[in-house]
Parts: C-alpha cells; sequence; structure tokens
C-alpha cells in the first residue's frame, strides 16, 4: 500500500504494537506508520526486530525497534519508558503478543503450557496496560488483538480459544475501567495465513474448508486486520469503545 492512497488519520500521534516484526502485527503496524504515526514495533528478537524497522523505514516510515517479550517484566516496562524517552507520550496501544504452544485438547494440556498461554495471551496485556495507562492522556487509544477462536474455541486449540475468550471480556473491563480517557477495543481476526497460523496453508484441502466456512469464500488477509485496527484505534472510531469487532468474512461468532 503506498502512502498517498491512504489517509493521514494518525498524524502526530505515537503507537506501540506488539509481537510486530511479522504477520498481523507488522501489518497494523505498517498501516499506522503509513497513516503518519511514529510506530514503536518489538519481539522477542533483535534480528527480527532490526529487519522491521528497516522494512518499515524503507516505506517511509518513522519507525522505533525495540527487544520486547511481553511476558518479561522489565523488558515491558523498557517498551513503554524508552518510546517515551523518543517520543515524549503514547497515543495508541495495540496488544497482538500471543502464543499457541499446545494442539491439545484442553484436559490434555500440560499446566505448564496452560500457565504459558494465560501469561502471554492475557495476563501480559492487562500488565502492558498498567505500565503504559499513566502516559494514555485524552483521546488515547487501545485495541487488543483476539481471535475468531475466541466465540468457537476449536478442540486442536481449545485453550488458545479459550485465553482469546478472556480477551473479550478485558476489552469490556478495561473500556470502563480506562474511560473516559482512553478507548479500549478488539479485534477478533479470522483464519489468516501467516507464520503463526501456518496450518492454515499446510494442504490444500485444510485451506479449502476453512474458505468454506466463511460467507466470502477466502481466507483474511494481514491488511484486512491492519485496516480494521487502525479503524478502531484512529477517532474515527472516537464513539466506539468496549467492543469487538469480528474481521472474518462473515464466519459465525454470535448473533
Amino acid at each position: 500500500m503506498e502512502k498517498s492512497k491512504i489517509g493521514s488519520r494518525f498524524e502526530g500521534k505515537v503507537a506501540i504494537v506488539t509481537a510486530s516484526t511479522q504477520g498481523i502485527g507488522f501489518a497494523i503496524a505498517e498501516r499506522l506508520g503509513l497513516e503518519g504515526a511514529s510506530v514503536v514495533i518489538s519481539s522477542r528478537k533483535q534480528k527480527n526486530v532490526d529487519e522491521a524497522v528497516q522494512t518499515l523505514k524503507a516505506g517511509g516510515i518513522e519507525v522505533f525497534g525495540v527487544v520486547c517479550h511481553v511476558s518479561n517484566e522489565e523488558q515491558r516496562k523498557n517498551l513503554i519508558s524508552k518510546t517515551v524517552q523518543k517520543y515524549g507520550k503514547i497515543d495508541v496501544v495495540v496488544s497482538n503478543a500471543a502464543a499457541n504452544p499446545s494442539i491439545d485438547t484442553i484436559l490434555q494440556t500440560k499446566e505448564s503450557v496452560l500457565d504459558k498461554l494465560w501469561e502471554i495471551n492475557v495476563k501480559a496485556s492487562i500488565l502492558l496496560l498498567k505500565d503504559a495507562d499513566p502516559h494514555l492522556k485524552k483521546g488515547s487509544s487501545v485495541v487488543i488483538i483476539s481471535s475468531i477462536a475466541g466465540y468457537h474455541p476449536p478442540a486442536s486449540m481449545a485453550m488458545y480459544g479459550v485465553t482469546k475468550t478472556a480477551l473479550l471480556g478485558l476489552t469490556k473491563a478495561l473500556a470502563a475501567d480506562m474511560a473516559p480517557n482512553t478507548r479500549v477495543n478488539c479485534v477478533a481476526p479470522g483464519f489468516v495465513p501467516t507464520n503463526f497460523a501456518s496450518y492454515i496453508t499446510e494442504t490444500d484441502a485444510v485451506r479449502k474448508s476453512l474458505e468454506e466456512q466463511t460467507l466470502l469464500n477466502r481466507l483474511g488477509t494481514t491488511g484486512d486486520m491492519a485496516a480494521a485496527a487502525a479503524f478502531l484505534a484512529s477517532d474515527d472510531a472516537s464513539y466506539i469503545t468496549g467492543e469487538t469487532l469480528v474481521v472474518a468474512g462473515g464466519m459465525p461468532s454470535r448473533l
């Protein structure tokens, strides 16, 4: 996408996006940056951060990269403090980091895996926002990335799905907690082929069966998710808070 073909809703704003060196997180960071934001990206590995920064800079985006494993308290605090040191403020936080280390059913999932899923997929979002909150002023915005799996957790990633269900409730709770200065909303992506969800394109049969579950007969793209997140983060959504936007091509979520 070219800068000239989209708006400038984030001109002068500073946005942090976690787990943003590839996949949906990268696409969100890129979209916010193309619309004028100074973007702070992060992920666990320095190499990935450096490569993503280079790519975004080449697209004319003002970007700063920080290594941050979201379950590490010191690294979370460092992400916030480095952002404030460099840009003086935070306007948008997109909490995108997630793990899915198991394909076991719920009752077969090891306790250590349950802990890791809870830690990264839910608790880290809360703790990150706790650190960011003092810097979020009137008109700021938070976007949490959940999943269509939060509505109907599939057997092969049931506990992952349950943590994503928790984010739907967390969005409501945080929206009340952070009002009226900060809006908090959520995007629930459908099936998007990324490295994180590589099983989607493992075989043509899997891909086809997933496409057939949508009304639009196609899988989602990272750009679809970025557009939705950018809308919720922008002033175009200034009267929307506590909501989840399902971006899943018409896959069943709720009435």
